[in-house]
């Protein structure tokens, strides 16, 4: 079955086809070495965006979004298939499970009434992204975010990880965004593009996990359901992808006691899949 309708149909997500990469990771003695587990290196990840509009037409959000495309978001493409110029009834409750419950004030009684009232919807596909690339892309999803706000989106989702925002707080990530990468500090630029595009934390048996880690770079976090709250297990996972960022893997999994898993509980097809692997925390 199409992955964007498996996405669907599960989860009211979206996602479309995976292309041939490499997993990596680095080896005790700080060389890049090919991992070849889980089929891990068949996969690489890639943005899919929803947006939703007022108007029961998709005119004026698909030439934004084509008009980004040709200034910046090289790339990305409309996914013609899915897309709609109808309301999806679906959608309440695909954001009412994807609204980001970490940051205070993530979104308001006014973005469930947009979500609610919408007319139409349009799915923005991103590039299969190496490795390397991961973070670039991810500015450049901001980027095109911003673009289709400006043009009347009235809701917005990331649907790689399940993760939604109210539009205040979509500006709010465009912005930093954006100061990070005029400031050239790619570790606020990983930052943001964690906050922005991936989801946390979900349960998994024995753990909290991070899902979407894999859309700046990063393999995603394990943390034991024992450690402490759900939000101390947050600073956790965020503070872990931070060291490998700083540090690097090896570094951060020795320091911390940790291992490197491809034993996902996703599918290889799946598009929460994870080709970086899993940090397990003892």
């Amino acid at each position: 079955m199409n992955l964007l309708r498996r996405a669907l149909l599960a989860s009211i997500g979206a996602m479309i086809g995976w292309k041939p990469s490499s997993a990596k990771e680095s080896s005790p003695h700080g060389e890049e070495t090919t991992v070849q587990a889980a089929e891990g290196s068949s996969v690489t990840p890639r943005h899919v965006v929803c947006f939703l509009g007022r108007e029961r037409n998709l005119n004026t959000l698909s030439e934004a979004a084509s008009q980004a495309i040709r200034d910046f978001a090289t790339g990305f493409s409309i996914d013609e298939n899915y897309s709609q110029a109808e309301p999806d009834d679906r959608m309440v409750q695909s954001f009412a499970v994807c609204w980001d419950r970490v940051e205070a004030d993530a979104w308001s009684p006014a973005d469930e009434d947009a979500v609610a009232d919408h007319q139409s919807v349009l799915y923005v596909l991103g590039p299969s992204m190496e490795q390397a690339e991961t973070v670039k892309v991810s500015m450049l999803a901001l980027r095109l975010i911003e673009r289709l706000i400006d043009a009347g989106a009235v809701a917005v989702k990331g649907e790689s990880a399940g993760i939604a925002h109210g539009l205040d707080r979509w500006r709010e990530l465009i912005r930093q965004g954006a100061e990070a990468v005029k400031a050239a500090d790619p570790l606020t630029e990983q930052r943001i593009g964690r906050l922005a595009f991936a989801k946390r934390p979900l349960s998994v048996p024995g753990y909290l996990e991070s899902v979407g880690f894999h859309l700046v770079g990063l393999p995603e976090v394990y943390v034991p359901e024992t450690v402490g709250s759900e939000r101390q297990i947050v600073a956790i996972m965020d503070a872990v992808a931070d060291e490998i960022t700083q540090r690097g893997l090896e570094p951060t999994l020795k320091e911390r006691r940790a291992g490197l898993s491809f034993d996902s509980t996703y599918e290889v097809d799946e598009f929460k899949f994870n080709p970086y692997g899993i940090v397990r925390l003892p």
